[in-house]
């Protein structure tokens, strides 16, 4: 009996996944989409209500059909207008998704050649694998000195949902991203909120938006491959929302707090104060266990990769997981352009195998 292997095994159903599935359609490469949510959306389905894009539809779309906007999101696409883009853009192209199936290893068969995916019940087995798993999955929160004696709440942006969870309540925001100020921006509203971050945050003027973003982390990046110094990315973009915290006077921070205690925090002048929850807008890691067979994550929890390639095992290919995998690919511009970028070198490849 023989054993069908794939061109591609695509793994994550999210932006990153679709713009690849995107090119691999074209090349008419052999390959499917392994998703592990319910619904098409990825990550996006699971961001709080109000979440603003950073720069309008029409430079956060992916190749093909662009991104509708409605009117009333002053220029800057909410989480909606996202989920019913990615919905469409996977009906439209008629790409071949499946789900849910949990990826759960990737592993190499010698015998056949390729590489296995497997979820615990299924397998597929591919001449390459894309993963674009994304980062959603595995929120990052820092170690706090006395952090475990907290015993009121702590959740993660990637859990928060409404500024209405915190109404009336004294509420930590930390973290000088732009989730960030947005979150900090709603929740202060309706409770007594404080924005705690690293170094006093940095906003772009109002008339620029996250394109900026995106141009400065592939500068940054080619910079440092040329021995250049290019600046930091860190700015803030002024959406509506964070734009409103500004003109009532409320879009300042704090510096990190020194610990913990049983019912708050205590503040580097020695003073302690009652927090009925702290808010972590504290960023993501890849969610790379599923390559843990493979040997080829390191150290820093990363994959080395060049122009996309895994350098330890080249049947591997990483889309969508922040500026060490391609610039700005965490972004819906970034893994648009990243695909572009890349994905003809994947295909190059797939046949090159194939002869």
């Amino acid at each position: 009996m023989s054993t069908k292997v794939f061109d591609v095994v695509i793994i994550g159903g999210g932006q990153a996944a679709l713009a690849v599935g995107y090119f691999l359609k074209r090349a008419k490469l052999d390959f499917i989409i392994l998703d592990n949510q319910g619904k098409p959306g990825g990550a996006w389905q699971h961001t709080w209500d109000s979440l603003r894009l950073f720069s309008p539809a029409a430079y956060s779309s992916l190749p093909g059909i662009m991104m509708q906007q409605d009117d009333d999101t002053e220029g800057y696409p909410h989480r909606d207008n996202v989920l019913a883009y990615l919905a469409r853009y996977e009906q439209h192209y008629a790409l071949p998704v499946y789900r849910p199936h949990q990826v759960s290893s990737v592993t190499r068969d010698e015998d056949n050649n390729c590489l296995r995916v497997s979820d615990g019940k299924y397998q597929w087995r591919a001449r390459t694998v894309a993963s674009a798993t994304g980062t959603w999955s595995h929120p990052f929160i820092p170690d706090y000195p006395g952090q475990e004696k907290y015993r009121d709440k702590q959740l993660h942006s990637a859990h928060y949902r409404t500024p209405d969870d915190f109404r009336n309540q004294r509420v930590l925001v930390v973290g000088g991203g732009n989730s960030g100020a947005q979150i900090f921006a709603e929740v202060a509203e309706v409770a007594d909120a404080t924005w705690v971050t690293q170094s006093e945050p940095v906003f772009l003027p109002d008339n620029v938006d996250g394109r900026v973003l995106f141009e400065r982390a592939t500068a940054r990046l080619r910079g440092d491959a040329e021995g250049a110094a290019v600046g930091g990315i860190g700015d803030i973009v002024m959406v509506p929302p964070v734009k409103a915290a500004r003109d009532r006077g409320i879009l300042d921070s704090q510096r990190p707090f020194a610990s913990f205690t049983e019912t708050g925090v205590k503040w580097l002048d020695g003073s302690a104060e009652s927090i009925d929850a702290v808010i972590w807008c504290t960023g993501f890691r890849p969610a790379l266990d599923h390559l843990e067979p493979l040997g080829v994550i390191e150290e820093n929890g990363q994959v080395q990769v060049t122009a996309g390639q895994a350098d330890k095992e080249p049947r591997l290919w990483l889309f969508g997981y922040g500026d060490w995998a391609s610039p700005g690919s965490a972004t819906l511009i970034g893994a648009a352009r990243s695909a572009k970028e890349i994905t003809p070198k994947l295909v190059r490849y797939v046949e090159d195998l194939v002869g």
